[in-house]
C-alpha cells in the first residue's frame, strides 16, 4: 500500500458490521499494483446513521467513491438521483459515487459477480431451479442478475427462482419484487423452508457460517448429487457447508470469485479505467492473496482477457 498522504483518493466501504469485508485486500492490492495513491478504507457506520454519514461523507473533496455491504445497500436508495437498471430491479446499491454535477448515483455489482462466478466455475443456473437462502441485499441483487433483468453477463434465466428467509415476509416480499421483472422467464417465489430436494444450483446469501457455531444454512445431505452449491462468505472459506458439499462429491465453491468476478464493474465505475483493465486481463494475483492456503492449488490463471468477465467455465 503506498503512502497515505494528503494526495491520497480515498474509498470508503460502508458496513454494519464490517470485520467481515474482503473488499480492501483485493483493492489496495489493484491500486498497489499500478502504483496509485489510493486507498480503500472499511467504516463501520451503524444503520440508523447511514443516511447522515453518506452525503456528509461526500463533502470531503478527496473522498472519490464508496462501496457498500450489509445492511446499507437498499439503505441508501433515498440518497441517489439516479442508479442502475440492476440496482432499480433489486432495489440495492453497493457502489455510490458523485456525479458531474454533485449529486449521488449508484450501482449493482454483486449479482453479476455472482453469475460470472457460476460461469467460472461451470454451474449451470440458465433453464434450472435455484434456491437462493438469503433475502437481503446481496440475494436480490443475485435474483436480479439470474432472471436476466438488465444482466450482461448472464447465460440465460433460471427457470425456476426461490428464496428463503426465516424472518416472516422478506423472502415473499423480494420474490414480489423480482417477479414483476421477469418477464415470465422465470418463476420467482418465496420457498416454505431451507430444504434444498430438487433444486439445481443453491446459493447462500445469508451470514451462516462466519462464525464457528453457526448452523449449516441447509442441509447438505438434502442436496441432489448433480446439484452446485455456491457460498457468497468472504471469510472463513471453504466454511463448513462448502466442506460438506464436498465431501459428497458437489460442486461447492466459496463466495471469493464473486467479489473477483466484480471488482473490473466497481473500477469501470469509479472511473479507474486503467486499473479495470487490468483487473479484466488477469486476476490471478488477487487470487493468489485472499484464496487461503488449502485452496492454493484451485487457483488458475485467466484465460479469455476479452471477454466482460474474468474467466469463463473450464
Amino acid at each position: 500500500m503506498p503512502l497515505v498522504d494528503g494526495k491520497t483518493q480515498v474509498y470508503l466501504i460502508l458496513g454494519d458490521p464490517v470485520e467481515q469485508v474482503r473488499a480492501p485486500e483485493s483493492f489496495n492490492l489493484i491500486f498497489a499494483a499500478l502504483g496509485m495513491n489510493a486507498v480503500v478504507v472499511p467504516v463501520h457506520v451503524a444503520a440508523a446513521d447511514v443516511t447522515r454519514f453518506v452525503p456528509v461523507a461526500f463533502t470531503g473533496q478527496n473522498i472519490k467513491s464508496m462501496l457498500l455491504t450489509i445492511p446499507h445497500k437498499s439503505l441508501v436508495m433515498p440518497l441517489l438521483q439516479r442508479c442502475g437498471a440492476l440496482a432499480e430491479v433489486a432495489g440495492a446499491v453497493n457502489a455510490v459515487r458523485r456525479d458531474a454535477a454533485g449529486g449521488l448515483e449508484g450501482d449493482l455489482f454483486d449479482g453479476e459477480g455472482l453469475v460470472a462466478s457460476l460461469n467460472y466455475f461451470g454451474m449451470a443456473y440458465a433453464g434450472q431451479r435455484v434456491l437462493v437462502l438469503g433475502a437481503g441485499g446481496g440475494a436480490a441483487a443475485i435474483g436480479a442478475s439470474l432472471i436476466g433483468a438488465g444482466s450482461a453477463v448472464a447465460l440465460g434465466a433460471a427457470a425456476e427462482l426461490a428464496f428463503y428467509d426465516p424472518m416472516p415476509g422478506k423472502a415473499q416480499e423480494l420474490a414480489q419484487r423480482l417477479a414483476r421483472y421477469s418477464q415470465g422467464q422465470t418463476q420467482v417465489s418465496a420457498a416454505a423452508s431451507n430444504d434444498p430436494a430438487g433444486f439445481d444450483l443453491v446459493v447462500n446469501a445469508t451470514p451462516l457460517g462466519l462464525q464457528s457455531g453457526d448452523p449449516m444454512p441447509c442441509d447438505v445431505a438434502r442436496v441432489k448429487p448433480t446439484a452446485a452449491l455456491m457460498d457468497i462468505l468472504m471469510k472463513n472459506q471453504p466454511t463448513p457447508w462448502v466442506r460438506a458439499g464436498r465431501a459428497r462429491g458437489l460442486n461447492a465453491q466459496p463466495g471469493f470469485e464473486m467479489l473477483i468476478q466484480q471488482a473490473h464493474l466497481y473500477l469501470d465505475f469509479f472511473g479507474l479505467t486503467e486499473a479495470a483493465t487490468l483487473v479484466r486481463r488477469d486476476a490471478t494475483f488477487i487470487r493468489e492473496a485472499i484464496y487461503p492456503v488449502e485452496m492454493a492449488g484451485e487457483i488458475y490463471r485467466d484465460l479469455a482477457p476479452d471477454l466482460p468477465t474474468a474467466g469463463i467455465a473450464r
